[in-house]
């Protein structure tokens, strides 16, 4: 079975890496954005020239059940059968306290970082899952260490968020382990991406590095590393895991 794997928020950070090192090992991947289509489009490039057979690209609010649903009718289509899922699209805001953040802010935090995820992971267990007809297949979901400190001060809504996708990771692992597909996750740390700059703290990664154990930031090599093994066979008895890419954080 040839892999197959959609990445969604791939058109920079750890997305763009791991669809890059993807191509590499042969797989045809599809990079979903959200707003960035020049970038993907270039990801989509790259993953060609690095031997991926095929790299398509496509759009969607993952947020929105409707455009989940076009994403992967677009793989459906455009791709043979869908054999990974890295769910990687994630959001942060402004820096903040709890008390000063609006229903609004909540809700959007919530629904690309949690409602996104399900969304997708319910999307590819139905084409995974032997019982359902498929081949089985490996969802790979992005937490952060965040989980962990909860972020105080910062963005405790993001925290939030990522602790609904290791209980995901959790529950899910368990549920579809018997069907053939794998669930399992990574928690970054802090990593040198432009998520930064969402918050408003765009040297945030260069600044924090030194107090961290390991002395630096991660590169979002590093982490697409983690992704790509847990995906493999390499990692075929895993299931339920969630691997920390921190730094010793």
């Amino acid at each position: 079975m040839k892999p197959v794997t959609l990445i969604t928020g791939a058109s920079q950070g750890i997305g763009a890496a791991t669809a890059r090192l993807l191509a590499r090992q042969g797989h045809a991947v599809l990079i979903h954005y959200a707003h960035q289509a020049d970038a993907a489009a270039k990801v989509a490039d790259d993953c060609r020239r690095l031997g991926a057979p095929q790299a398509i690209i496509a759009q969607a609010d993952v947020s929105q059940e409707e455009q989940v649903l076009n994403l992967f009718a677009i793989a459906d289509k455009s791709l043979p059968p869908l054999t990974g899922l890295v769910n990687n699209a994630g959001i942060v805001d402004k820096t903040a306290c709890l008390a000063d953040m609006g229903a609004a802010r909540l809700q959007r935090m919530l629904g690309v970082n949690v409602l996104g995820s399900m969304l997708c992971a319910r999307e590819a267990v139905k084409r995974m899952s032997t019982r359902l007809g498929g081949q089985g297949g490996v969802i790979v979901n992005v937490s952060s260490s965040a989980v962990r400190t909860g972020s105080p001060n910062l963005y405790v809504d993001y925290a939030t968020s990522k602790g609904a996708i290791d209980v995901l990771t959790n529950g899910l692992s368990k549920e579809v382990a018997a069907e053939g597909v794998r669930v399992v996750a990574v928690r970054p740390g802090i990593t040198d991406t432009g998520i930064h700059a969402t918050g408003g703290e765009p040297d945030r990664a260069a600044k924090l590095g030194p107090t961290l154990p390991m002395g630096r930031a991660a590169r979002p090599e590093e982490v697409a590393e983690a992704i790509v093994w847990l995906l493999s066979d390499a990692a075929s008895y895993t299931a339920g895991a969630i691997l920390d890419v921190s730094g010793g954080r």
